[in-house]
This record gives C-alpha cells, sequence and structure tokens, in this order.
C-alpha cells in the first residue's frame, strides 16, 4: 500500500507532539528554538544522505509502502520526514532525560 510508511511517520510524529506538549518537554518551552534545531539537524542529515548517495554507499531500496516519488536519485519523498521526525524525537528525549535527572524545584526545598 504506497504511502503507509509515510502515514505511519507522521502519526508517530503527532504521538511524540502530544507527549512533548502533555509534559511541556520542548515546543511549548522553546518553539523558535526547536524548530531551528529541527530544521538543522534535518538538513545536516538530507546533506549526508546526497552524499552517502554520491559516493554509492546509499541506495534506495524498493518498498511497496514508499509514495513512489523521488526528490533526488535514491532519495524518496518519506526520507527528509523520517529525519525531521528522528531530530524532533531526539530533542523530545533529550528534555524527557534531563526532567527525570532533574529533581523538581518543589521537591528539593
Amino acid at each position: 500500500m504506497p504511502g503507509l510508511y509515510l502515514l505511519f511517520l507522521v502519526l508517530s510524529a503527532a504521538g511524540i507532539a502530544a507527549l512533548d506538549l502533555r509534559f511541556r518537554l520542548v515546543m511549548p518551552v522553546r518553539p523558535g528554538r526547536a524548530w531551528a534545531a529541527i530544521a538543522l539537524g534535518t538538513a545536516f542529515f538530507v546533506l549526508w544522505d546526497l552524499v552517502g548517495i554520491a559516493t554509492g554507499v546509499f541506495v534506495r531500496g524498493e518498498s511497496p509502502l514508499l509514495l513512489g516519488i523521488d526528490l533526488a536519485p535514491h532519495l524518496p519523498v518519506e526520507e527528509p520526514v523520517f529525519l525531521a521526525f528522528l531530530c524532533y524525537l531526539a530533542l523530545v528525549l533529550h528534555a524527557a532525560a534531563g526532567r527525570v535527572r532533574r529533581p523538581r524545584r518543589e521537591d528539593a526545598a
């Protein structure tokens, strides 16, 4: 079923966003910095992918779950979406881990 992978990426990102908003981890606290980190991280990894594609390290495998739309040879449209999701997930996990390690101010007093 074409597009299923993209759908699952979007649903996964929505789940992470729900957790982020519920626990006020990243976007509610500093949305500008969060968007900048996601954009810069995604751009870095897309460039990394392009270098890997150019050197023959990365190739696109065939899958019926992909839409079949390529942004560049061997770079499916789902790849930047996955990379943005990965960057967002890393930010949320980092913020959550920091919160777990840090005692709350009212608990510390």
